[in-house]
């Protein structure tokens, strides 16, 4: 496995070879998971469809949605490496405005295979569609589970600045020493949007809308920074990480930004055309991406767009009068 990371030369490969930097598979996910080979990827990590009636997948019942996606999750376990992860990113399926919560079925099936649930991970985020009969959804879940008790997580790769670094111990043999890590401290299972994250200790990270410069023709494109995180926690280097719904290839260059191997699954041609642009744009630097930690834009009240409307002014002071 010879990666040619420092010349940014990426070894681009439609069928499985491992030799490879980035494996583009197109086709069925539950056939090709057939054909890989088991206890391989370090990590599994996919945003699936949510059965919702976007344009790439076909909506049907719930039962039926779940009982397709056990028959993937079981592939998945099968391939994920004995001190492997999976981390299954997820948000509601809505029917006649009724929310059904994802993650609470989909534990269960994970559950059954023998997997371990180490964190349920709340992503918010700012943005997204306004609902007009119930509260506005500002976050969706990530579910990470381990295939056994051995593991691999780094978190000093993720670890965020202590609030209070000058905390110091009060008693004990460390009395007046440093509390904290040097290193920063746990990010916590509570992933909000970067700005805050510095100085608050949350991980925050923005979703892909129409302004973020990851934005591409897929309609629910994966922040490569939200992947990346799970990429150090959660991978070594020339780990091999598999994204079965790849769509762009956002896992892909998430892992080839952290010095891992990609593979994504997609079977939309359309998707991996786009996930082959832009890991040649990520070779020759051209790819717009939201470099990690960068902060949210937090607007000062002088833009337009941020001040109260006058119509709405007028029409306050006309009811007072």
């Amino acid at each position: 496995m010879n990666l040619l990371f420092d010349q940014y030369q990426y070894i681009v490969s439609e069928y499985y070879d491992e030799d490879s930097d980035a494996i583009l598979l197109e086709g069925d996910t539950l056939d090709i998971l057939k054909r890989l080979p088991d206890n391989r990827f370090k990590l599994i990590i996919s945003s699936p469809p949510y059965n919702i009636g976007k344009i790439y997948e076909e909506e049907v019942s719930l039962e039926e949605y779940l009982a397709w996606q056990e028959k993937i999750i079981i592939e998945l376990y099968r391939t994920c490496h004995i001190n492997g992860s999976i981390v299954w990113q997820i948000g509601n399926y809505v029917d006649e405005g009724e929310i059904f919560p994802l993650d609470i079925y989909f534990y269960p099936i994970f559950k059954k295979m023998g997997l371990k649930l180490r964190n349920r991970i709340i992503w918010h985020f700012g943005h997204g569609l306004h609902a007009s009969k119930r509260f506005s959804g500002r976050y969706e879940v990530l579910l990470w589970f381990t295939k056994s008790n051995e593991y691999t997580f780094n978190l000093d790769a993720v670890r965020i600045p202590s609030k209070y670094p000058g905390k110091r111990n009060y008693k004990g043999n460390n009395i007046g020493k440093p509390s904290g890590n040097p290193l920063g401290k746990n990010p916590s299972d509570f992933w909000q949007i970067i700005s805050d994250e510095w100085n608050k200790g949350i991980i925050d990270i923005p979703n892909v809308k129409s302004n973020h410069p990851e934005k591409t023709e897929h309609p629910c494109s994966f922040p490569i920074e939200l992947i990346e995180r799970c990429v150090l926690a959660f991978t070594n280097e020339n780990d091999i990480v598999l994204d079965p719904f790849g769509g762009v290839g956002s896992s892909l260059i998430a892992a080839l930004k952290q010095k891992r191997h990609g593979i994504i699954i997609d079977k939309e041609k359309k998707y991996i055309d786009i996930a082959r642009e832009r890991i040649n744009k990520l070779s020759d630097g051209s790819l717009k991406m939201r470099k990690i930690g960068t902060p949210i834009f937090e607007p000062t009240g002088r833009e337009k767009v941020a001040q109260i409307p006058m119509e709405w002014i007028n029409s306050n002071a006309e009811a007072v009068l």
